[in-house]
């Protein structure tokens, strides 16, 4: 049996857990709340992502539901943080289905952050245009960053500057 199912994501890079549940997920919970039929909502949030699960009534149509879903995150994208580099994204899914493919990839050559670049933005973009494939998945590899609120009055009032220099 196939439940009409949805899954949004949102990510903001650099976003702990608790800023992700409490600044994306909860006003995002609080449209989905309003959209008649869901019988289940559950969402997790980790570092920089979450994602929210809507469950509808069996009785519900799950293209009717997409469309209110979208029209759910318009409605909360006021109440998101304004650096929210993309609008949360959803899609389709049925709980029931467990992956029929996993890849690992190794090298000698090149080290995690290459492999999971090449991972994002090859492979998953390649494997997701394969007709039948309904969603490609990249994990277990993490680019580094680091995000930086600098005062500029205050950094002057040390003498300091935001000047970038290179690492030697």
């Amino acid at each position: 049996m196939d439940f009409p199912t949805i899954s949004v994501s949102a990510s903001l890079p650099g976003g702990s857990a608790e800023i992700m549940a409490s600044s994306v997920a909860t006003p995002l919970e609080r449209q989905f709340g309003h959209i008649a039929g869901v019988s289940e909502m559950t969402s997790a949030s980790a570092l920089g992502s979450t994602v929210i699960t809507i469950q509808f009534d069996l009785s519900r149509d799950i293209d009717g539901a997409a469309r209110d879903v979208e029209a759910a995150i318009n409605a909360a994208r006021s109440y998101l943080p304004a650096n929210l580099p993309t609008n949360p994204s959803y899609r389709k899914v049925n709980p029931a289905d467990a992956p029929i493919m996993i890849l690992g990839l190794t090298s000698d050559k090149f080290g995690p952050d290459k492999l999971y670049d090449e991972a994002s933005t090859v492979v998953e973009q390649k494997l997701s245009q394969v007709p039948g494939v309904g969603q490609v998945t990249v994990g277990g590899g993490a680019l580094p960053s680091v995000r930086v609120d600098v005062n500029p009055n205050q950094l002057a009032s040390y003498g300091l500057t935001l000047a970038v220099s290179s690492p030697r």
